[in-house]
């Protein structure tokens, strides 16, 4: 293990994160707030730090990474920036507990979008914006950010880029890892723009259009408003939020070839088509259970619905409604949406489609295999078979997250949280999804757990994001043998 290259990186990346939080002093200036000192001590003293360790490590010579260290980077990566990026709350007191302002800063850098803050709208302009920059940060990923930076440090990025974008499909739309970086963030930005834009024509103002448009594409959640998107009552609004979490919680590849015109490797995507009719069906199916028992007219029955299957199956998080309150059944539904996921590729946390087409395609193959024992009987994705060794991924996969969650569950019930909310923390915290259900729910935060719960909730935030493996593959015994 290459512990310079490792300190090196990070130093690096903490220098990108001081100058990030500088960014937030703009809006202090111009709505004359009260936070840019804080602001000013947390973003110089976090690149100073960074600029020290990466200064002291710089006669690192190395030109590729190994998987070792590329799995280490990533996973303290995003402990080390939520350590500094906690920083501003607690100088300017807005979160005086630290351990508070580390659940927050990791909610948003993971795109979880769980809060213990009770008044938003309490937080000045600069302190807001930094709260949604980190999930900005934190959806396409800030490692993947640094991988067109990298190869300027003499350091190779395709390691990071495999611990960081963990999964059953990895496609590559430049074969040289620092284009394929600049493209898919090229696409995000765009994306963030467009929706920006389009929240400005319904109204809102370019502080909470941008805010909003960072934490949608980020499928983060955070809002600059207590009541959430319930804030806005315009259906044209709304009907932005949708659209553009569904872009979020798509296969990033998918928007690069739609952007070209090649529309074909769109319609023709197995996931894509699975995440759509998905998508549909449940929206249609909450609706029609629900309108009897809430007084919804038609179309806003269907707004609803779609807007909070959007949400949650994206791992958004956004609200618009008490919605585990709207029929006897929902708490059961949603609860099960928090377990879906969004695409892989995509800025989404959860499952993802992927494994669930890729474990149903192959539970039913074993069916017909018991029926014909001597018949080769391939699991196809995209029209191609899929290997046995991603089957076995996708296998573990499923049992480490549900064992994670069970075993999760149980920890925060002896730990003094009620079964209901114990269970629905760590399912949103795991999927990354922000509202859960019981005293978690869309209508309630974080704040009231106790310190212990919220630091364990915070791995799962990390563990989750990072996809299971890229962070329990350090705690393995052979990881640390050379």
């Amino acid at each position: 293990m290459n512990f310079k290259v490792v300190l090196n990186i990070i130093g690096f990346l903490l220098i990108l994160n001081g100058l990030f939080i500088l960014t937030g002093i703009s809006f202090s200036l111009y709505y004359h707030s009260d936070d840019i000192q804080a602001l000013l001590l947390s973003g110089v003293g976090t690149s100073l730090f960074g600029l020290i360790l990466w200064f002291a490590t710089r006669k690192t010579e190395i030109t590729e990474l190994g998987k070792r260290e590329g799995y280490l980077i990533v996973t303290l990566g995003w402990f080390v920036m939520t350590i500094f990026g906690a920083l501003p709350f607690l100088i300017y007191g807005a979160i005086p507990n630290y351990t508070d302002a580390f659940f927050e800063t990791m909610s948003g850098f993971t795109t979880t979008g769980a809060t213990i803050l009770t008044d938003i709208e309490a937080l000045p302009p600069g302190l807001l914006f930094w709260r949604s920059l980190t999930q900005w940060l934190g959806g396409m990923g800030i490692i993947v950010l640094s991988l067109a930076i990298l190869p300027l440090l003499g350091i190779g990025g395709m390691q990071l880029f495999a611990a960081e974008v963990p999964g059953v499909t990895k496609d590559k739309i430049h074969p040289r890892i620092k284009e394929t970086a600049k493209r898919l963030w090229g696409i995000y930005v765009i994306l963030t723009a467009a929706e920006t834009l389009l929240l400005m024509v319904g109204g809102l103002n370019f502080f909470d259009a941008i805010n909003h448009s960072f934490t949608t594409m980020a499928t983060g959640g955070f809002s600059t408003k207590n009541a959430s998107i319930a804030y806005y009552t315009s259906p044209f609004v709304q009907y932005i939020f949708i659209l553009f979490m569904f872009f979020a919680g798509m296969n990033f590849t998918l928007h690069y070839f739609a952007i070209h015109g090649k529309f074909s490797f769109v319609k023709d995507n197995t996931e894509f088509k699975y995440y759509l009719g998905f998508t549909i069906f449940a929206s249609l199916f909450i609706m029609l259970i629900h309108i009897p028992h809430v007084n919804f007219l038609w179309e806003e029955g269907i707004r609803q619905s779609l807007f909070h299957v959007v949400s949650l199956t994206t791992t958004t998080g956004y609200v618009t409604s008490d919605y585990v309150n709207w029929a006897p059944f929902s708490r059961m539904i949603f609860f099960a949406l928090l377990f879906i996921g969004g695409c892989a590729g995509s800025t989404g946390g959860g499952i993802k489609f992927v494994r669930h087409i890729v474990l149903f395609k192959n539970s039913w193959a074993e069916l017909k295999r018991l029926i014909h024992p001597r018949a080769i009987i391939p699991v196809r994705f995209n029209n191609k078979a899929v290997s046995s060794d991603i089957i076995s991924n996708v296998q573990a996969f499923f049992i480490f997250y549900i064992l994670i969650f069970v075993l999760g569950s149980m920890l925060l019930a002896l730990l003094g949280v009620d079964f209901e909310s114990s269970a629905g923390a760590t399912a949103t915290c795991l999927g990354n999804v922000g509202p859960g259900i019981g005293t978690v729910g869309p209508v309630s935060n974080f704040a009231h757990l106790p310190d212990s719960v919220k630091w364990i909730l915070s791995l799962f935030m990390v563990i989750g994001r990072l996809e299971l493996f890229t962070v329990l593959i350090i705690f393995s015994p052979a990881f640390w043998k050379s």
